[in-house]
C-alpha cells in the first residue's frame, strides 16, 4: 500500500477535527458541562482513543470549538489563540454582515426571484440579519453555542480563556450587530460619531439583549429541528 502524503495526512486531520467539534457542539447543547469525551466519540461515530488523541480533556475541546466557531461567525479573532490541535486562526467566510451588506443582499435576493429569499427584501436590515443568523444557527450548532455561551460570559471556561473570547466576540460580533441596529438612526455622520462615543456601552447592552432574545427563542425550535423554517416566525414574534 502506498503511504499517504503529508498533504493527505493533514487533510484527514482537519476533517477529523471538524467531525469531533461538530459532535461536541451537539452533545454540549444537550448535556452542557456534563459532556464527556466518550459522549463526543459516540456522537461522532469514532473510537474513544481517536477523540482522545486530538483532545485529552473537554476544556481544550470546548475552547477550540468556540474559537473555530468565532472565526467562521465573525471573521478573524481580535487575538490569536493557542490551539492544542495546531490550527492557526484564519479569516472566517461568514463574517457578520454590516447594515449595507444586509440591505444589498436583500435587494439582490429580490432581483434573483427566489421565493425563499424574496421575503428578506421585505424586512428591515436588523430583521433580515436576524433571520439569516437564526438559519445559520440551525445549520451550524457550534455557532449557536458560541452566541449562547458568550451571552453567559463563557462561565464554563477558566477566566484566562473566557476573557480573551469575550473581547473577541465583542469586537467581531457584538459591535457590528450594535452598529447594524443603529442603521438609519443618525441624521449625519458627525452626529452618529458623537452619539456613538457617548452611548457605546448602552448600544452594546441593547445588542446583547436582542441576541439573548434570539438565543432563547431559537432553543425550542432547534430542539424540534424546526429552527430554519421557523426563523421568520421568531423574528416576527420579536417585532424586529
Amino acid at each position: 500500500m502506498t503511504p499517504r502524503t503529508k498533504e493527505q495526512n493533514e487533510e484527514i486531520r482537519l476533517r477529523r477535527l471538524a467531525q469531533i467539534r461538530k459532535a461536541a457542539a451537539d452533545v454540549f447543547l444537550n448535556k452542557g458541562s456534563l459532556l464527556e469525551i466518550r459522549d463526543v466519540a459516540i456522537e461522532a461515530g469514532l473510537g474513544y482513543g481517536t477523540v482522545y488523541h486530538y483532545y485529552s480533556n473537554k476544556g481544550d475541546l470546548l475552547h477550540d470549538l468556540l474559537w473555530d466557531a468565532l472565526e467562521r461567525a465573525g471573521g478573524e479573532p481580535a487575538a490569536p489563540h493557542a490551539s492544542n490541535s495546531g490550527d492557526e486562526p484564519a479569516n472566517g467566510p461568514l463574517a457578520f454582515a454590516s447594515a449595507a451588506d444586509t440591505s444589498n443582499l436583500a435587494v439582490a435576493d429580490f432581483q434573483s426571484g427566489s421565493h425563499e429569499t424574496t421575503a428578506s427584501a421585505e424586512l428591515g436590515p436588523v430583521a433580515a440579519a436576524s433571520v439569516r443568523l437564526l438559519q445559520l444557527w440551525a445549520e451550524d450548532h457550534a455557532i449557536y453555542l458560541l452566541y449562547k455561551l458568550a451571552l453567559e460570559g463563557f462561565a464554563s471556561l477558566p477566566q484566562a480563556r473566557s476573557t480573551k473570547l469575550t473581547a473577541a466576540f465583542q469586537d467581531e460580533v457584538l459591535a457590528p450587530f450594535a452598529a447594524l441596529m443603529d442603521t438609519g438612526r443618525a441624521a449625519d455622520e458627525d452626529a452618529a460619531s458623537d452619539r456613538n462615543a457617548v452611548e457605546q456601552p448602552y448600544r452594546l447592552h441593547r445588542a446583547e439583549m436582542l441576541l439573548a432574545a434570539l438565543v432563547g427563542c431559537a432553543s425550542l425550535s432547534m430542539r424540534r429541528e424546526k429552527l430554519h423554517e421557523e426563523a421568520r416566525d421568531i423574528v416576527r414574534f420579536l417585532k424586529l
